[in-house]
């Protein structure tokens, strides 16, 4: 009986939020205080070589927050990702979240995700580390995305991989488009070039 209230215990306290399953590090670490007042600029997280990016310098430009995956049948969409950030990249930055949330298909490290970006589809635009974009780990960054009392507005979290967040210049969450919404999509083009 005292194993059980124990383990009760360190479950109930695995679960609050800020906690990792670990409970070994917060998950608001390297993040802004989550409220109404937080903005997109105001998040700072590492790329996929563990340099930490200030999401103020994106101030200016439109923003696709993208989740990605290296074994999906949405995979090939890094090659659409890629034409859009050639052809807007005066106007939209895109950044790619690897993450295995999906039927494990973002398997690799790091590093084996960074080379078979570069290798398969010359990736140039910024790739971070590794994710979770849903579920009790979810990033503060997908909280933010998809919490209302957030972001404003949207309640949508990524539904499968290379699901696609638009925001506006000034950080303004605008638009959610599901996995089958393609990058060079028209929605997608008219948003950019509004």
């Amino acid at each position: 009986m005292k194993t059980l209230l124990l383990f009760i215990s360190l479950l109930s306290f695995a679960i609050l939020p800020g906690y990792k399953t670990d409970l070994s590090l917060p998950i608001f670490s390297n993040s802004p205080e989550l409220s109404m007042n937080a903005s997109i600029y105001d998040f700072k997280m590492k790329n996929i070589d563990g340099k930490e990016i200030d999401f103020s310098s994106f101030q200016g430009k439109k923003i696709m927050v993208v989740n990605v995956a290296s074994k999906c049948g949405y995979t090939p969409q890094y090659e659409a990702l890629q034409e859009l950030y050639e052809k807007y990249s005066d106007k939209i930055v895109i950044l790619g979240f690897p993450a295995n949330n999906f039927g494990g298909q973002e398997p690799g490290t790091n590093e084996e995700i960074k080379s078979f970006c570069s290798e398969n589809y010359g990736v140039t635009f910024p790739i971070f580390q590794k994710i979770s974009v849903k579920g009790f780990d979810k990033d503060p960054l997908y909280r933010w995305l998809s919490d209302p009392a957030l972001n404003g507005w949207n309640d949508k979290e990524p539904s499968w991989n290379f699901c696609k967040y638009i925001l506006d210049e000034k950080g303004k969450l605008l638009k959610f488009f599901p996995s089958a919404v393609t990058p060079m999509d028209e929605q997608i083009i008219q948003l950019i070039n509004s």
